[in-house]
């Protein structure tokens, strides 16, 4: 990049100013000089050829102005003259009109006039009566026009040539000019043609038009002045600027109409008046030259110019090649410098007697001293610790016999501070340009800090190892599709060695897919290299609870997708020992189990007195029939037809005994959970069959609403009904602990089909006419052993929520309320329809251990 040259000062008049005027000249450097011995002439001359191209580009702007106004005189003055002579014809025409719709002509005498009309002005090809119907009622064409215009009194007008003109004149009732007409498929075609249609007036009403029409070429050649066809060429165009008569030279370059030795003339165009913008007239004026001396002169000064700057430009290209040359040294030499200066690697040259003779900016950094402290010294060097001399010296003294290590060795180095760090030490030989050994350069870094980051990461690594080799976990790694175990903590290898085939079994029976070692691995090619790996690795682990009878153990086992260090894909699995949990697991659901049993021996014992009292009635009735069977026997007063009604009666009472007897006997009686299809209709009316007994002893009215076609529910009836019938005791307890009237004694039992989370659920609602609850009975509502009741044992909701949870379902409780009274309470539980597959019953499908295994 070629620096700007600084402008001189103006050299002033006196001794003092021009001494002063030498010294600013001497202080400028060489370069700049040959730019001012060079430049300066440079510049003259180049204003010099500017002045004289201009002078010649304003004259020929000037000649070619008034050329222009020439031609746009003349053209203006032939369309004045084109434009009367249409008129002229216009006018005629107009008057042979009129006298038609005077009718003072007939046909024949309209013919005489339109053929002397015709014969008297060439350019006038045709001229034609036509009526209103578009109907020709007489004509006269020249013999110079082409068939196409020939036309017949009797002919119809053709809609395609003058529809658009004999609309407009019929109209506007006025002359109307058509576009210039071609027809080049006509074998006759003597050129375009002009129509001027003249409205015929009949009675206020339009009589038809005067169709007059003109050849352009005629016009052009009979309307233009000879004067004017002398100067210019001329034509006639249409608005396209399509060429009808006459003929122009082609068109030339623009800018070449500037140049001196141009000979394009001017040219101008203008519409013909009064046809209108559809013709245009335009000239173009021949060729026109400066003349000889002009053009001569132009030369001789441009010749005389150019040898002038070549000349000088020869100079200056030398002197700027030179300039370049030594640009171009001084920005490498800077360069290098700045290369050297900002290389975070210390340099450090020795000559072969071992004197350093140049170090760079990061060893001074490095070390501490400067480069003045160091240059020249000889060994020992200051930077030496006093602890290393013997060593340093051994490895200088390989270091100047070309001894030293391709891959550099390792040194302490002592900063004039005191302080040591470490470095690495690179040693090459110095060689000059001329090929010959000078020294030795040696390039020093400073390893301190990857030094330790590397002990950091190794004891991260042991400290990483200690972590996975204490987990009460087995972790293994392998890599897809291969019999090699590349990662096993030493719970693993307790349990199944270091071989790779236990890892492939707890992938097996934790039903994780796993890829069969190809024939590819055995050359230790990486079958899956290439595929994209990014959403198995970022995926979520996949856990499972198997039974592993090697071990007579319950594990967990998680696996995952991960990239190993060399890229390779790998399956991790980590095994957990759950066989205590599953063990704790197994007493809770049997303690489940016990508790739900004894609460429904406890809620049987609760309702034992109206039980009692249910039983009464049917056994007092059973009594009563048979002693009045007995008394009317024994007297002979009843016949065979009362006596089988009143054992009919009899048998129904027992039948109605024993349903309550088997219903509580399967309400109270031990079993195992067992899940099945059950019809919630039917669960929920064995469930008020029972609660309805206790509802009546606190003068409860039970009332239900089932919604219609519910569909079946995979859940235990008998613990669903379990909680029915609690809920619906609680209510009526609740009802006579607050002391309702009759009329407000009530519990409501609803069931309904409803959307809970996107999941078909069943939804069973108990509600009370009761005091509600306390916001702490609220709180502490589900807490195990927490009654509000003297007598109760606090289990019976905290069971009635594990047995809906178990469900998959969820169960709440609220208040009801009327402005600010509280009057009552409502307890909701929902089941899904089709509960999902959730962990704890996927593991009660897992095949159970053999017997004795715990």
């Amino acid at each position: 990049m070629t620096l700007p040259t600084p402008a001189p000062p103006v050299r002033p008049s006196g001794t003092a100013p021009l001494a002063q005027w030498r010294r600013w000249w001497r202080k400028q450097s060489p370069t700049r000089q040959d730019r001012f011995v060079t430049l300066g002439p440079l510049l003259a001359v180049m204003l010099f050829l500017a002045a004289v191209i201009a002078a010649f580009a304003y004259l020929r702007i000037e000649e070619i102005d008034r050329e222009q106004q020439a031609v746009k005189r003349d053209v203006e003055y032939a369309q004045q003259r084109l434009r009367l002579r249409l008129l002229e014809r216009q006018e005629q025409l107009m008057r042979l009109g009129r006298d038609v719709s005077n009718k003072d002509v007939d046909r024949e005498e309209f013919t005489a006039q339109a053929e002397s009309l015709v014969n008297q002005y060439p350019e006038l090809l045709a001229v034609t009566w036509v009526d209103a119907r578009r109907k020709v009622r007489a004509a006269y064409v020249s013999p110079s026009a082409n068939l196409a215009q020939a036309r017949v009194s009797g002919d119809q007008l053709k809609y395609g040539e003058t529809e658009g003109t004999f609309g407009l004149a019929r109209d506007l009732r006025q002359p109307v000019y058509s576009r210039p007409l071609s027809n080049k498929d006509d074998a006759s075609y003597n050129g375009p043609t002009l129509q001027l249609h003249v409205p015929l007036d009949d009675q206020g009403k339009f009589g038809g038009v005067i169709l007059g029409e003109y050849a352009v070429d005629g016009l052009l050649r009979f309307g233009v002045p000879t004067e004017v066809t002398a100067k210019y060429a001329v034509a006639l165009l249409d608005d396209q600027g399509k060429l009808l008569a006459g003929n122009l030279p082609p068109p030339r370059n623009t800018a070449a109409k500037l140049l001196p030795w141009s000979d394009a003339a001017q040219e101008y165009e203008i519409p013909v008046s009064p046809v209108g913008n559809g013709l245009l007239l335009k000239a173009q004026g021949y060729r026109a030259s400066l003349g000889v001396v002009g053009s001569g002169f132009f030369w001789l000064v441009s010749a005389l110019s150019g040898l002038t700057v070549w000349m000088l430009l020869g100079t200056w290209r030398h002197t700027r090649r030179r300039v370049q040359a030594q640009e171009a040294l001084i920005s490498e030499t800077n360069f290098r410098r700045a290369m050297e200066n900002s290389m975070l690697t210390g340099m450090r040259a020795l000559d072969l007697q071992g004197r350093i003779t140049y170090v760079n900016p990061a060893f001074c950094q490095m070390t501490g001293w400067s480069e003045g402290e160091l240059v020249g010294r000889t060994a020992p060097f200051p930077y030496w610790p006093e602890q290393d001399m013997e060593t340093l010296a051994a490895r200088l003294d390989d270091e100047l016999h070309g001894r030293s290590t391709p891959g550099g060795f390792e040194v302490r180095i002592k900063r004039k501070s005191g302080a040591i760090f470490d470095a690495r030490m690179y040693v090459s030989p110095l060689i000059d340009p001329r090929g010959q050994q000078t020294g030795w350069m040696t390039s020093v870094t400073d390893i301190t800090e990857p030094k330790r980051v590397r002990e950091e990461l190794s004891n991260s690594y042991e400290r990483f190892t200690t972590v996975l080799e204490g987990l009460d976990a087995a972790v293994s790694v392998a890599p897809l599709g291969s019999e090699e175990l590349l990662f096993a903590n030493k719970l693993y290898r307790a349990w199944f060695g270091g071989d790779v085939a236990g890892h492939m079994n707890l992938i097996a029976q934790a039903g994780v897919p796993a890829v069969h070692p190809t024939d590819d691995t055995l050359d230790a090619v990486d079958g899956l290299a290439g595929f994209p790996t990014d959403t198995l690795t970022t995926a979520q682990s996949e856990n499972a609870e198997i039974f592993v009878p090697e071990l007579g153990k319950w594990l967990e086992v998680r696996s995952r997708y991960l990239t190993w260090v060399d890229g390779r894909l790998a399956q991790m699995v980590i095994a957990s020992d759950i066989t205590p949990r599953r063990h704790a697991e197994e007493q809770a659901a049997l303690q489940a189990e016990r508790a739900q049993s004894a609460s429904r021996l406890i809620t049987m014992g609760e309702m034992a007195s109206s039980v009692a009292h249910e039983l009464n009635q049917p056994l007092t009735a059973i009594n009563n029939y048979c002693n009045g069977m007995v008394s009317r026997i024994k007297g002979q007063q009843i016949s065979n037809e009362d006596l089988l009604v009143a054992l009919e009666k009899t048998a129904k009472q027992a039948h109605r005994a024993g349903q309550i007897i088997q219903r509580i006997r399967s309400f109270v009686k031990r079993s195992e959970p067992n899940r099945s299809s059950a019809d919630v209709a039917t669960m929920v009316s064995n469930a008020m069959e029972l609660a309805d007994i206790e509802l009546r002893r606190h003068n409860v009215r039970l009332s239900h609403y089932i919604a219609a076609r519910l569909p079946p529910v995979m859940v235990d009836p008998i613990l669903i009904e379990q909680v029915l019938i609690n809920l619906m005791k609680n209510g009526a307890e609740s009802i006579a602990q607050a002391k309702r009237p009759t009329a407000r004694r009530s519990v409501e039992l609803r069931v309904v089909p409803k959307t809970i989370d996107e999941q078909n659920v069943i939804e069973f609602s108990v509600l009370d006419s009761g005091k509600g609850m306390s916001p702490e009975v609220i709180s502490r509502l589900y807490e195990a052993f927490y009654s509000t009741k003297a007598e109760g044992m606090g289990i019976g909701l905290k069971l009635c929520r594990s047995i809906v949870e178990s469900h998959q379902g969820r169960m709440q409780a609220e208040n009801l309320y009327n402005g600010d009274e509280v009057v009552g309470c409502r307890f909701t539980f929902w089941v899904p329809v089709t509960p999902l597959l959730s962990p704890a019953l996927a593991a009660t499908e897992t095949p159970s251990p053999p017997a004795g295994v715990h």
